[in-house]
């Protein structure tokens, strides 16, 4: 997760806001209650798709949970090192003006490692996505249609069609993509290596 940012502390913080045990989350969530514990102490790492499941049963948008304190006058420009990491430590998820309190669409610069996928079930949200392949493959499925992009190619589909992202090659896969409404205040991609 991104430097300086306590995910941990964060989780407890809106738990105890919502009013909730830990055993309580842990049962809407459907993970166990160490889970809970481990990723307020801050023990473990949350996958984007576990911290999603926890997120989305107190309910809370993964938006929300890292905008933290908000810019008082949002900013044209973001430099590398200020992207938001929200990948689980394999798969890299760097969001664009995370923290933007208006921000009607995620765009994300995606680094999928050989054998990444977005898990074995297929994903369906509100909206739309695309993106274009800079380096390496993946095999995306969207309601059945499977290709393999590689560098330079494009997509782009209505995020309610079932589908699903894999690095089927053997080299680090680069998508810059976009997604709107935003896929970290309505539901959005849940992403993990498998």
């Amino acid at each position: 997760m991104e430097d300086g940012f306590n995910v941990g502390a964060r989780l407890r913080q809106l738990r105890k806001e919502k009013g909730l045990s830990q055993r309580e989350l842990a049962k809407r969530a459907k993970v166990t209650n160490s889970s809970i514990s481990l990723i307020e102490q801050n023990s473990v790492s949350p996958s984007v798709s576990s911290l999603k499941k926890i997120l989305d049963a107190l309910p809370v948008s993964i938006s929300t949970f890292f905008a933290g304190e908000e810019a008082s006058h949002p900013r044209p420009f973001y430099k590398a090192c200020e992207l938001t990491e929200i990948g689980d430590g394999l798969l890299s998820w760097r969001l664009v003006a995370a923290r933007r309190p208006d921000r009607r669409m995620s765009i994300l610069h995606e680094r999928y490692p050989p054998g990444a996928d977005s898990g074995e079930d297929m994903l369906e949200h509100d909206g739309e996505e695309g993106g274009v392949v800079i380096s390496g493959q993946i095999e995306i499925t969207v309601s059945g249609e499977v290709e393999v992009l590689s560098q330079g190619d494009g997509y782009y589909f209505d995020s309610r069609l079932p589908h699903r992202f894999r690095n089927v090659g053997d080299e680090e896969c680069v998508i810059v993509s976009a997604n709107t409404p935003p896929s970290f205040s309505d539901g959005g991609e849940e992403l993990h290596h498998g």
